[in-house]
Formats: structure tokens, sequence, C-alpha cells
């Protein structure tokens, strides 16, 4: 399979479990969901260079335990567990690409705020709605998905910062939708800044082989 068609198949597959494939049977529905994930996977694992790096292994573990995620959310603490992680595991993987900047390092700012912000909103509604067995690892998650996005910005790649962004914006709707308010058109939201988001995480790494060309050539 050629690496430039891939792309096309991932937003093909990811626009037709999004838009055309029903709830029902849930298995089904759980296949379609996979499939973009899959080829984002294999998109990934085709872009890495010859000589890889703890980087890029962590990164591919990452995605795959995202991708069990992606299958176990309907059960929510197992889907829960798995990508916090994956969010481990890119944390890790970034951590080998830091690239200190005072500029990138004050965005943990703003990241500290949403979350306090969001989450406190968060806690709250699970409070009302009685659902406290869900506080901890939920607050878990946040700090753990803040810190991956802060850590994707220190790399200085700007897909690694968008994919960790949409991440965020991602789970947020999802989120606000489960526990806090209905969220309109939450599946349509949900599920293509999701898709978004690990693309533009594995598509890092081709941008990154670019890039270092570039300065080789340089």
């Amino acid at each position: 399979m050629q690496l430039k068609r891939l792309p096309v198949l991932i937003l093909v597959t990811s626009i037709l479990y999004i838009l055309i494939i029903p709830t029902d049977p849930l298995l089904l529905k759980l296949f379609f969901k996979l499939i973009p994930m899959i080829l984002i996977i294999m998109y990934a694992f085709f872009t890495l260079p010859k000589q890889k790096t703890k980087a890029h292994w962590l990164l591919l573990i990452g995605f795959v335990f995202c991708s069990i995620g992606d299958g176990t959310i309907h059960w929510f603490i197992v889907g829960l567990t798995a990508f916090l992680i994956g969010h481990l595991f890119y944390i890790a993987s970034f951590a080998f690409q830091w690239k200190f900047s005072k500029w990138r390092m004050a965005c943990v700012l703003p990241l500290i705020l949403y979350s306090w912000v969001f989450g406190r909103a968060l806690i709250q509604a699970l409070a009302n709605s009685g659902e406290q067995a869900l506080i901890f690892p939920v607050s878990i998650y946040m700090i753990a998905i803040a810190s991956m996005t802060w850590f994707a910005i220190m790399t200085g790649n700007v897909y690694l910062a968008l994919g960790s962004i949409l991440f965020v914006i991602s789970d947020s709707i999802l989120a606000w939708n489960r526990f806090v308010s209905p969220v309109h058109y939450e599946h349509l939201l949900v599920m293509s800044t999701y898709y978004a988001a690990q693309f533009f995480i594995a598509y890092s790494i081709r941008s990154n082989k670019k890039a270092n060309a570039l300065s080789m050539v340089s």
C-alpha cells in the first residue's frame, strides 16, 4: 500500500464510521471505529525512519493503547485506563523530543487554567450525579492529558502541538456531554477531532524527517 494513499483511506473510513455506520450492533460499530486508528498506526509505522529511536517506539505503543481505549470506552473505566496509559507513552516519547523555549514553557499556564476551570465543573457534576467514584480516575486522566499536551508543545513540533490540543478538545466535548450537559452533534465533534488529533500526531514523524533532511542539506 502506497504511503500517500493512507491519509485518504483514513479520511474515508473516518467519515464512514462517523456518518454512516449505525449504532447497533455494537460489535460492528466498534469494528469500524477501530479501522481509522489501525490505518493511522500503519501510517505512523511506514513513516518511521530507518534508524528508529525510543521516541518512535514509545509513540507507536501510545497509539496501540489509545486504540484499545477506542474499543473499550463503552466500558468507561476500562477505556479511560487504556487512554491514560497511551498518554503516558506519548509523554515519554515527547520527553525525548523536548526542546526548551521560555515561550513554550509559558504554555503550561493556560493549560493549568483550562484544566482547573473545566475540571472544577466536571468534578462538581460528578458529585451532584452521585458518581463520586469517578472523580479520582477522571482527575488523574485530566492531569495526564494536560501534561501530554504541554510535553507535545515543548517538542516545538507544530503537528504534535496541534494533535494534542485537538485531543483535549475531543475529550472535553465527550466528558461535558457525558457528565455535565448534552452537546449537540457530540458524536461528530468528538470523533472528528479525535481522528484528526491522532493523524497529526502520526504526521509529526513525517514532518520531523523533512526538518532533519533540510537541516542536513543546509
